[in-house]
């Protein structure tokens, strides 16, 4: 068995666990139908996050708050006819879970039975360990998700960096090892110092995976539609652009208009 890959033929919270022991980097990207989450698990990623940005980039939304639970369960369903090999994260939508662990319990539940995910995803640290602890004792895999989290945005006031003081990296450091104490299989870090992350990564042993949060840590997750270049507004340091498909569908579409108007197509071989 080779140190830096081994082959998995379906991946699981076990396989994430056993990556990070062997050093493997962790691919995961996010997808929300069930056509983008064909290409992305057919490519060979190994997490797919059906993740509450699916409020931003499938709604139009400015913030993640707007989805429900209804709109998160129909989204992962459509995600998980979809794969074969990929783990299915999906995100638990605010006001699901924060303040009350029955509530929590019940949520992650109908995400599990309605929608066939694997695993669910909260945002947060002690404040949410109640829900955290109710919803590992029904069986059910949680990831966790600590410094920048988008759900609290109108608490933070600010989609920038989190933790560069020393005292909320000391909170984070204690919240990440309270995950880990809980139960969760793996942890989302956020917009935080690279530096930070990597002692995070290094101090816990389930793995880490990174969102502007530098190369220290156990694997990356990026939203599809950023990388793809689908999306034009947002433009932070972490995010790479690997195609501008944007531009490539205009183009297309626009040849495609003008081929209608000038009657170009359809032409005899494309009629019956």
């Amino acid at each position: 068995m080779s140190a830096l890959k081994k082959e998995y033929k379906r991946i699981t919270v076990k396989s994430l666990i056993e990556m990070k022991s062997l050093g493997e980097k962790i691919s995961m990207l996010t997808a929300y139908d069930y056509t983008m989450a064909k290409i992305v698990d057919g490519a060979g990623v190994d997490v797919i996050l059906v993740g509450d940005s699916a409020s931003n980039v499938m709604a139009g939304h400015e913030t993640t708050l707007p989805i429900t639970l209804d709109q998160m369960i129909y989204h992962a369903s459509s995600v998980v006819r979809a794969i074969d090999r990929a783990l299915v994260v999906v995100d638990l939508p605010f006001g699901t879970y924060q303040s009350d662990s029955k509530e929590a319990l019940r949520s992650a539940i109908r995400i599990m039975k309605e929608s066939g995910g694997h695993a669910v995803k909260l945002e947060g640290g002690k404040e949410i360990k109640d829900s955290i602890k109710k919803i590992l004792n029904a069986g059910i895999p949680v990831m966790g998700h600590l410094g920048l989290t988008p759900q609290s945005i109108y608490k933070f006031g600010t989609y920038t960096v989190r933790a560069k003081e020393e005292e909320e990296a000391i909170r984070l450091i204690e919240d990440a090892k309270l995950l880990e104490r809980l139960g969760c299989f793996a942890l989302v870090l956020e917009k935080i110092p690279a530096s930070l992350a990597q002692r995070v990564a290094e101090s816990i042993s389930i793995p880490v995976i990174g969102i502007g949060a530098g190369g220290g840590v156990d694997g990356q997750v990026l939203v599809l539609h950023d990388m793809l270049g689908m999306t034009q507004e947002f433009h932070p340091r972490f995010l790479r652009r690997y195609m501008s498909l944007h531009e490539k569908m205009t183009s297309a579409i626009s040849e495609y208009i003008s081929d209608v108007k000038s009657s170009e197509f359809p032409n005899e071989n494309e009629q019956y």
